[in-house]
Order: structure tokens, then sequence, then C-alpha cells
């Protein structure tokens, strides 16, 4: 069983650095911000924590923010492209997730209740392709010590990273995301 809670989430969006020019105020999920801004050089997260992508429909490369301001998004590697994001619901409760080493569900298999730093060093799996995500919600990242891309991970089945529009189909840490309010 998990709980989650729903608070106010808000995220503010900026066509220039330092908060400037354009904005535009998300309070959950938008699956295409193009209609609202042409381009995205700074955000502040006001509360809550989201994933922006760089693809509408919640698709591409993701980056996590949590509350704080970011005025240069180019200096985290991003460019003007955010083209969606998606709110995080804050859980608190247990976390619980299998991963597996194949996809859909196969090879070994391993349950997490904690953050792993590599899954090649706590249980010697060289792949992680699909999971189970029971409890809470998780980061994963495609290289060990939580770093390279990442993918956001709600309670669910994940078969195959192959078929969430991302170019990771395996992965090698994985990080929790705990109540931050």
């Amino acid at each position: 069983m998990y709980i989650t809670f729903f608070i106010s989430l808000q995220i503010i969006f900026y066509e220039d650095k330092n908060f400037q020019g354009r904005s535009y105020e998300c309070q959950g999920d938008c699956s295409d911000m193009h209609s609202h801004l042409s381009r995205c050089h700074s955000c502040k997260v006001e509360s809550g924590c989201f994933m922006v992508y760089d693809r509408p429909n919640f698709m591409g490369n993701q980056f996590f923010m949590r509350r704080g301001e970011y005025s240069d998004m180019n200096m985290l590697g991003w460019n003007d492209c955010i083209r969606s994001c998606r709110s995080i619901p804050m859980h608190r409760g247990q976390f619980r997730m299998r991963i597996y080493e194949s996809e859909n569900f196969g090879g070994q298999m391993n349950e997490l209740n904690d953050d792993c730093d590599s899954i090649m060093g706590r249980y010697s799996m060289s792949d992680c392709m699909s999971c189970n995500v029971m409890d809470g919600h998780w980061l994963m990242y495609e290289q060990p010590h939580f770093r390279g891309k990442v993918m956001y991970m709600r309670p669910g089945e994940y078969r195959s990273f192959r078929n969430m529009g991302s170019n990771n189909t395996k992965f090698m840490s994985m990080k929790r995301i705990p109540d931050m309010m």
C-alpha cells in the first residue's frame, strides 16, 4: 500500500534567462508547452517537484526539478526546448520496486526499498531492462552513481524501457523521490 499526497504544486517557466520575458505558470501536468511559450530559458519551482521533458507528451530527455530557482537552463545542460512537464506527487510511506535483468520481467530479479547507486555492485546485475514499481516514486539513471540520463518512474509495471519514449533501454542506478516538503 502506498500513500500519495497531493499538495499545491507550482512551476513557472520564463522565455528568457533570469526570469525575464513571457511566463507560463503550471500547477500540474502540461503535455505541450509550445502553445504557451516559444522557448524556456529559466524557471522557478515554487512548490513540489516536476520532471521536464524536451519533447511533447512527456517524451524524450528528462530533467528532475525540485523547489528552487533555475535562472539559466543552459547551465544545466538544457537548451530552450522544454516541451512538457509532469508534476510528481509527494509520497510518504514505504518505497518498493522490483528490478529485472531482462525485458518482460525476465532474468535475475531483485527488490529495492532504498537508493541503489550501482546494480552491478550491489546485485551483480549487468542490466536492468524492466521493473515493477510497487510503492513510491523513483528516478532511474543510465549510469552507476546516479549519473547520465534519467527517467521518472511512478507506481506501475514497466515491461520494456525501449517502449517508453526514451533512448535508454537499461538503467544502472535508482533513487527514491522522498517527500521534500
